[in-house]
């Protein structure tokens, strides 16, 4: 171990120490309440894996159309300024099977539960979490959603979500930032027709449907409650999210470090659903392609087809997204570098794999999501410098 790792696991520790005391003393002066937050899960007939968070409750406010640019920043600032209850003792019950778990030094938790008996024919099944252990926080309940695909499913998808699913600049930091932490769920904006898109990939083709939908991003935990509601107003497939750990002692959720993170999420869901194939999805702004031409390498016949959204448009990129794409083609699957939704969904019908009529309600989509005033960019004047 280096000196900066070392110093790295110094401040870490001492951040964990300053959390627990702040804690205590809360609780103490009954300033304290405690938030058990359940993520969406995923599994198998066989394995049921749900991930989860207890912090103490810092008041995050419901997101509107009416809100101010400084309720968003002061809503993200305490997204931000959390303080996790480490060694917290959680049971998860699913699938008449209850399991014990505490959690980590940042809040969080993880149970993996075998169901003993069948499960019933249903995408999504509950997952019930009560608080334990500490005491003082009374009696605590949550649940917790575990998608399970369905045997008519056809595919599975795994998304990148900023700048493929929401605009986000990624490439460009500061306007990044303003998007990130000046807005909210209302105000957030996807790419035009994404949401039908994701509506048909989901619905499939005749009765192969419910095609599962897993959405991996360097973005932090921190920010789930923002993306589900960003989702769920938009009218895109609901899914488990694979985010990323964040603290101020580490660049654990820095974006430049999410090479590895989604290269492990992949990883695991194919080894999970081995009968599934999969169509990967993510943009041109960062090292998705490059990512995606390792996975089509490393598991032939596993991968039916990646789609790149073109955010960069520059010629340079282009071409290297073009190199990419025909390693992919070596390997026995296909890349193909889009400009837009209903280009990704007419590449997406010839091949079979949604269906042809879907094709309408992505340009419909489109149409109308290109219509939409861009209130953030208006606000703050973003412009392409």
């Amino acid at each position: 171990m280096n000196w900066k790792e070392a110093l790295v696991d110094v401040l870490g520790d001492a951040d964990n120490a300053f959390d627990r005391l702040k804690l205590r003393l809360d609780e103490r002066l009954g300033r304290a309440r405690i938030q058990m937050i359940a993520f969406n899960g995923y599994g198998s007939a066989g394995l049921l894996t749900l991930k989860g968070l207890v912090i103490e409750d810092k008041g995050v406010q419901a997101g509107s159309d009416r809100d101010t640019l400084w309720r968003n920043l002061d809503n993200m600032y305490r997204r931000f300024a959390s303080v996790e209850v480490a060694g917290a003792l959680v049971a998860a019950t699913a699938a008449g099977v209850t399991q014990e778990v505490r959690t980590d030094s940042n809040g969080y938790f993880e149970v993996n539960i075998m169901p003993q008996a069948p499960l019933p024919d249903q995408a999504w099944h509950p997952a019930t979490l009560s608080l334990l252990e500490p005491a003082s926080a009374g009696p605590l309940q949550s649940t917790g959603l575990i998608l399970i695909p369905p045997a008519s499913a056809a595919f599975g998808v795994i998304s990148d979500i900023d700048d493929t699913v929401v605009i986000s600049d990624a490439p460009h930091l500061l306007r990044m930032a303003r998007l990130v932490f000046l807005s909210n769920a209302h105000a957030r904006l996807p790419f035009p027709g994404v949401a039908a898109l994701y509506r048909a990939l989901h619905r499939g083709v005749g009765s192969q449907t419910g095609n599962p939908i897993f959405y991996v991003s360097s973005s932090p935990w921190n920010l789930y409650d923002l993306l589900s509601d960003f989702f769920a107003l938009q009218d895109i497939p609901a899914g488990p999210f694979f985010l990323r750990e964040w603290n101020e002692t580490t660049q654990e959720g820095l974006p430049t470090e999410h090479r590895r993170h989604k290269l492990s999420v992949i990883a695991r869901l194919l080894a999970r659903y081995p009968a599934l194939p999969f169509i990967l999805l993510g943009d041109s702004g960062q090292t998705d392609p490059e990512i995606y031409t390792e996975v089509a390498l490393r598991y032939p016949g596993r991968i039916l087809a990646v789609y790149i959204r073109d955010v960069s448009r520059n010629a340079q990129r282009t071409g290297a997204i073009a190199q990419l794409a025909r390693a992919v083609t070596a390997a026995g699957s296909t890349m193909m570098l889009a400009a837009d939704s209903l280009t990704i969904a007419q590449h997406l019908a010839a091949q079979g794999l949604i269906a042809t009529e879907a094709l309408a309600s992505v340009a419909a989509s489109k149409a109308q999501d290109e219509a939409s005033p861009d209130d953030i960019d208006r606000l703050l004047d973003l412009g392409d410098d």
